[in-house]
C-alpha cells in the first residue's frame, strides 16, 4: 500500500474514532433526536443557512465514512428543514457522501483486487458496463440493502463516477422522499419500526421493479437499434438452423430435435466434424497402436520376451479408418433424421440475422428462415508463415490420415497437446521424430514439473526434442527437405523427410458472410460471442472452436446446451455459460489430466493454495502392471479441503481425473473422496489415496496426543508390558 493509501486510511481512522469517542453513535439515534426536538427547532429557525450547511456537511461525513446515523440524519432533514429544504439537503448530502464513500473504496482497494483477482475483476467490469446502471438502481430502490455497502462495492469496480452519482441519485430520490416526509411526522414516530414497516418495505420493493421495467425497455431499444434496416420475417421455416456437423452441431440439433423444435442442420462435408473424421478419434486410434508396440517392444517388463515390432503402417492407417467407420453412425444424417433433424448437404452463408443461403452439394441454392440460427463450423490447423513451408507439403491434423507409408524422419512443429501426441505415437511406431517447440518446454500451459516428466518420457523413447528452437525457414538442399531453426542466436539445421505442423488451430469463418450481418472475427480468427454464446444479434448464436476459448470436443457439446437452450428459449429465460469446471486431457504416455487451476495460474491469480502430493508409484494397481510412475497433485486453499484444482500424470489420468472433476463440479471436498468405498485394486483408488494424503497433513496433533494419553491411562501404566516379555507361544497380533 502506498503512502496517500496509508495516510487515507489514518485520516479516515482518526475521525472514527473520534466520532465514537465523541459518542456520535449515542447522539445520531431517534431517542435522542425527539429528545432535543424542540430545542434543535428553536435555533434553527434563528439560524437557517447555518444550520442546513452544518446538516448537509455532518450528512456528508456520516455518508462518506460509513458510520451509523444516516437513517435518523434523514429523519431530521425533514424534522427541521421540512419537506422542501428536508429534501434537497438530504439528496445532494446523500448523494455527495455516497460518492466520496465510492472514490475511498476504489483509491484503497481496487488496485489490489485486480492484481489478485485479474480475471474475476474484468468479468465483473464487463457486466458493470453492460447493466451496471440497472443493478445500481435496483439496490438503491430497494432499503433491504444496506446503503453503505452498496457505495463500497460498486468503488471495486469500474464503473464511471458520473455514472454512479447520477443513478444513485436519481434512484435515492423516492425513498428520499419518503423518509424525509416520514421525519415531518417525528412526533408520532416511537421507534424505526414504525418507518420500515411491512407495508412501506413492499412499497420499496414494488419501486424495484422500475429499473427492471427500465431494463427491459432499454433492451428493447438496443434489439430495435441492432435489427434496424432489417425486415423480420413473418414466419420462419425453421425454429432452428445450425451451420455445423461437428460435435457443437451436432448437440445443438440434437437438444432441438430432443424438445420437439423443427431443427435443420447445414454440413457441407462430413458429419461428426473434426472430432470423428480429424482429430479425437482417428489420433487415439493411432495413439493405441502406438502402445502396443511399445508393450511388444518393452515385453520383458511383463516377463515376457521383448521382440521387434515389424508391422505394416498401411495396415495401422486402415485400422484408423476402421474405427472412424465404427463410430461414424453415431453421427451419422441417418440418425439424425431418426431424431427429428433435418440434414442438409451444402454449404450456409448468412443473408440477415434470420436467413441463411444453403448451396447444396449438388449445385442448387435455396433460402432458409429461422427463429435462431447457431454457426457451430469449428476450426482447422494453422499454418503459419514460414518462408518455404508450403513448399514442403506440410502435414496436419487433417490431412494426416491420407499417409499410407510411414515417416523414415518425422519433423513436428509445436510443443502443445496436438503434437506431443503426434510425436509420440509416431516415435514409438518406429519413426525418427525430432519435436521443434520455441518456448522453454513442452506442454506449457502445464505446470513445470508435469512438462519435466512428459519430457523425460519422450526422451527415453526416442523424441528428439529440441527447445527453445524457433522454425525460421524450410529449402531443399540436395534432393534433402531441410528446416533451420533459431536456437540461442545460433542455426540450426534439421533434414526431416515429412513435417507435421501442429501450432495452434483457426476458426472456420470463410464464405459464412459474416460481414453481411456486421459480425467481425476476433484476432484469433473466432467471432465474438457473449456469457449466453450469442453475437451481436440476440438471436444468433456460436458455439464450439469457431466461438473458442477452449478447443476441446467436450466444451463445445458443452456450449452447445446453453447456445441451443438459449436459441429456443431466449425470449423466456437465458443461461450464461459456465466454464468454472473445464477438465481435459492431453493422451502422451504418461498421460497429462487437469481440471482447475494449475499451480502456475493460482501464482498469477493470487490465489492462496498449498500442494498435496500422491506418487502413482505407491499405488498397487500401478504397480501390479508396471506403470508405477506419475503423480497426482491437488491444490486446495490453505487448511481446507476444497479443491481447487487437480492435475493427474500417468497411465489413466482421465479416468482417474473424472473423481476430482465431479467433486470440484458439486462442491465436494477431499474429506469427501477419503470417505468413500473405492475397490481394490484400482487405479481410481489413487484419488483416495491423494485425499488421504490431505488429511495426514492436516491431522489434528494436539487431539491426537491426547488420545495417546487416553489410550495409554486406559490400558493401564503398570501393564505396559514389553513386547519381548510374551511367551513364544503368545501372538499379541491375532491371527492374520
Amino acid at each position: 500500500m502506498t503512502l496517500k493509501k496509508w495516510i487515507l486510511v489514518f485520516a479516515i481512522a482518526i475521525v472514527v474514532i473520534g466520532f465514537i469517542a465523541a459518542g456520535g453513535n449515542e447522539l445520531l439515534t431517534l431517542e435522542n433526536l425527539k429528545r432535543h426536538q424542540q430545542s434543535l427547532g428553536d435555533w434553527i429557525d434563528s439560524n437557517l443557512l447555518i444550520a442546513l450547511s452544518a446538516f448537509v456537511v455532518v450528512y456528508v461525513l456520516v455518508t462518506a465514512l460509513s458510520l451509523p446515523g444516516a437513517t435518523v440524519m434523514t429523519l431530521a432533514g425533514g424534522a427541521f428543514f421540512g419537506n422542501l429544504y428536508g429534501f434537497a439537503a438530504v439528496s445532494l448530502a446523500s448523494t455527495i457522501g455516497a460518492s466520496l464513500a465510492f472514490l475511498a473504496a476504489r483509491f484503497l482497494v481496487r488496485d489490489s483486487l485486480r492484481k489478485r483477482y485479474g480475471d474475476t475483476v474484468a468479468k465483473m467490469d464487463r457486466g458493470i458496463e453492460k447493466d451496471g446502471a440497472f443493478y445500481l438502481a435496483t439496490l438503491r430502490l430497494v432499503p433491504v440493502f444496506p446503503f453503505f455497502l452498496i457505495n463500497l462495492a460498486m468503488g471495486l469496480t469500474a464503473m464511471k463516477l458520473r455514472t454512479y452519482a447520477v443513478v444513485s441519485w436519481v434512484a435515492m430520490l423516492p425513498g428520499t422522499f419518503v423518509y424525509v416526509n416520514a421525519g415531518t411526522q417525528l412526533g408520532q414516530i416511537e421507534s424505526t419500526g414504525d418507518i420500515v414497516s411491512v407495508d412501506l418495505l413492499l412499497s420499496f420493493a414494488l419501486l424495484g421493479l422500475f429499473p427492471l421495467i427500465a431494463k427491459f425497455v432499454v433492451g428493447f431499444i438496443r434489439r430495435r437499434k441492432v435489427y434496424a434496416g432489417w425486415q423480420k420475417p413473418a414466419h420462419f421455416d425453421y425454429n432452428l438452423l445450425v451451420i455445423g456437423g461437428g460435435s457443437a452441431g451436432l448437440v445443438s440439433a440434437y437438444i432441438a430435435a430432443a424438445v420437439k423444435a423443427k431443427v435443420a442442420l447445414i454440413e457441407k462435408h462430413k458429419m461428426g466434424g473434426d472430432c470423428l473424421n480429424t482429430g479425437c478419434v482417428p489420433s487415439k486410434a493411432l495413439i493405441r497402436s502406438a502402445k502396443a508396440a511399445d508393450t511388444l517392444r518393452h515385453a520383458n517388463r511383463y516377463g515376457l520376451e521383448s521382440v521387434p515390432v515389424k508391422g505394416s503402417f498401411k495396415n495401422i492407417m486402415n485400422r484408423v479408418k476402421d474405427v472412424i467407420a465404427k463410430v461414424e453412425p453415431h453421427d451419422s444424417p441417418e440418425r439424425y433424421r431418426k431424431l427429428g433433424v433435418d440434414c442438409i448437404s451444402g454449404e450456409a452463408s448468412f443473408v440477415s440475422p434470420w436467413e441463411l443461403e444453403v448451396k447444396h452439394n449438388d449445385g442448387s441454392t435455396e433460402r432458409l428462415t429461422a427463429r435462431s440460427i447457431i454457426v457451430a463450423t469449428g476450426g482447422k490447423p494453422a499454418v503459419p508463415p514460414i518462408p518455404g513451408l508450403k513448399d514442403m507439403q506440410p502435414l496436419t491434423s487433417d490431412n494426416l490420415w491420407e499417409l499410407q507409408e510411414q515417416p523414415q524422419r518425422l519433423l513436428v512443429l509445436g510443443g502443445g497437446p496436438i503434437g506431443s501426441e503426434l510425436a509420440h505415437a509416431f516415435a514409438r511406431l518406429g519413426t525418427q521424430v525430432t519435436q521443434v517447440e520455441r518456448g522453454e518446454r513442452l506442454l506449457a500451459k502445464e505446470d513445470a514439473d508435469v512438462s519435466e516428466l512428459v519430457l523425460k518420457q519422450f526422451r527415453a523413447d526416442g523424441v528428439d526434442v529440441r527447445l527453445k528452437h524457433s522454425a525460421a525457414e524450410f529449402r531443399i538442399e540436395e534432393g534433402e527437405k531441410v528446416a533451420y531453426c533459431k536456437h540461442e542466436g545460433e542455426r540450426v539445421r534439421i533434414p526431416f523427410d515429412h513435417v507435421l505442423v501442429a501450432v495452434g488451430r483457426a476458426a472456420n469463418t470463410s464464405g459464412l458472410n459474416l460481414e453481411r450481418i456486421g459480425v467481425e472475427t476476433l484476432p484469433n480468427g473466432t467471432v465474438p460471442v457473449e456469457e449466453d454464446m450469442s453475437l451481436s444479434y440476440p438471436n444468433v448464436f456460436a458455439c464450439g472452436d469457431v466461438a473458442g476459448p477452449y478447443q476441446f470436443t467436450h466444451a463445445a457439446a458443452h456450449q452447445a446446451w446453453y447456445a441451443a437452450v438459449n436459441g429456443l428459449f431466449g425470449q423466456f429465460k437465458r443461461f450464461k455459460v459456465d466454464y468454472r469446471v473445464m477438465p481435459w486431457v492431453t493422451f502422451t504416455s504418461p498421460e497429462v489430466a487437469r481440471v482447475g487451476l494449475s499451480e502456475a495460474e493460482a501464482k498469477a491469480k493470487g490465489v492462496a493454495y498449498e500442494v498435496t502430493r500422491y506418487g502413482l508409484d505407491d499405488l498397487d494397481r500401478a504397480i501390479a502392471e508396471s506403470e508405477d510412475h506419475g503423480f497426482i497433485k491437488v491444490l486446495t486453499p490453505p487448511g481446507k479441503d476444497k479443491i481447487l484444482g487437480a492435475m493427474v500424470v500417468g497411465t489413466h489420468a482421465g479416468e482417474i481425473l473424472a473423481e476430482f472433476t465431479l467433486a470440484m463440479k458439486h462442491g465436494l471436498g477431499l474429506n469427501k473422496i477419503l470417505g468413500t468405498i473405492h475397490p481394490y485394486p484400482t487405479w481410481n483408488e489413487s484419488a483416495k489415496y491423494a485425499a488421504g494424503e490431505w488429511k495426514r497433513s492436516h491431522a489434528p496433533e494436539g487431539i491426537l496426543k491426547l488420545l495417546e494419553k487416553l489410550h495409554g491411562w486406559r490400558r493401564g501404566k503398570k501393564t505396559n508390558t514389553p513386547r519381548s516379555h510374551y511367551a513364544p507361544d503368545q501372538n499379541p497380533t491375532g491371527p492374520r
